[in-house]
């Protein structure tokens, strides 16, 4: 009786198995959101320049192209301002010459400051424990947050946040928040149609719907980081009003498939116009 028992058993286990390899529907698994491909800004600022960039060496603001070496090439018409006589916060007291030779390099800048999404960790705001100097004396900020947060780590290091910059524009932007706005404001550096003004940035038309969906997909990725207002009014018209570039979908497609992670904010577009790959 056992036996017969064990063989219908046995039986069932064995149709049971036969029937699901068939099954013609798969359980799709959750795809990555977010960062999860490398929590250090050092090695993803190496992999930008090598495997998103490779062909692309043209900087974000100004379209200052640059070297396989991150020199760049002054685009015409451009010119630093003059620090004395602006009217937006310089931070560091960093000195003319210093502004020069930051002029002549390209850096990774951050569309969302890193400030927009660090403040809502409290190793930014409060520090920790472990977030000592050699004397004992506690610290905050970026630092602490890049220290002891892996998550901090991973937003800081997305590569759709990252866009390289001329080094000059990139410290004086800091971590200004994005505006539109009225009335006649000039151009900060020169002939590049970057307007820094009362600590707000507004950067070129070509650039406005791409700097949009950024900022949509930090929020959409990212929870504990919201857009504020009426920043988030602007961002949307811009988002409307400046479409797709060939090149913002092929940057995407080659950062997924670096990264792992997708950008769902335009891919579903990229797709349909052809320009996801």
């Amino acid at each position: 009786m056992h036996k017969i028992i064990l063989s219908i058993l046995i039986f069932i286990s064995f149709m049971a198995t036969a029937a699901f390899s068939w099954w013609p529907f798969t359980v799709e698994q959750p795809a990555i959101k977010g960062n999860h491909h490398s929590q250090s800004f050092y090695t993803v600022k190496k992999e930008m320049l090598e495997y998103i960039y490779y062909d692309h060496r043209q900087t974000l603001y100004c379209n200052a192209e640059f070297t396989a070496h991150k020199k760049i090439i002054k685009p015409r018409g451009f010119k630093l301002p003059n620090l004395r006589k602006v009217d937006f916060k310089v931070y560091d007291n960093i000195s003319f010459e210093e502004l020069q030779r930051k002029a002549e390099r390209m850096e990774w800048e951050h569309i969302v400051p890193a400030q927009n999404f660090g403040k809502t960790f409290t190793e930014w705001k409060h520090g920790s424990k472990n977030c000592t100097f050699g004397q004992g004396k506690n610290f905050k900020g970026r630092k602490c947050a890049e220290q002891e947060s892996e998550e901090f780590r991973y937003m800081y290091t997305d590569m759709y946040n990252l866009y390289p910059s001329i080094g000059a524009v990139n410290f004086l932007r800091a971590h200004f928040n994005f505006t539109q706005f009225d009335g006649k404001v000039a151009n900060t550096f020169g002939q590049c149609a970057l307007k820094i003004s009362q600590n707000k940035a507004e950067p070129a038309d070509d650039i406005k719907g791409l700097i949009a969906r950024t900022y949509f997909y930090m929020e959409q990725t990212y929870p504990r980081y919201k857009i504020g207002e009426p920043m988030k009014s602007v961002l949307s018209a811009w988002n409307k009003k400046f479409p797709l570039t060939k090149w913002e979908c092929v940057r995407a497609y080659r950062i997924e498939k670096l990264q792992g992670n997708e950008n769902s904010i335009i891919k579903p577009a990229c797709l349909q116009k052809g320009w996801y790959k």
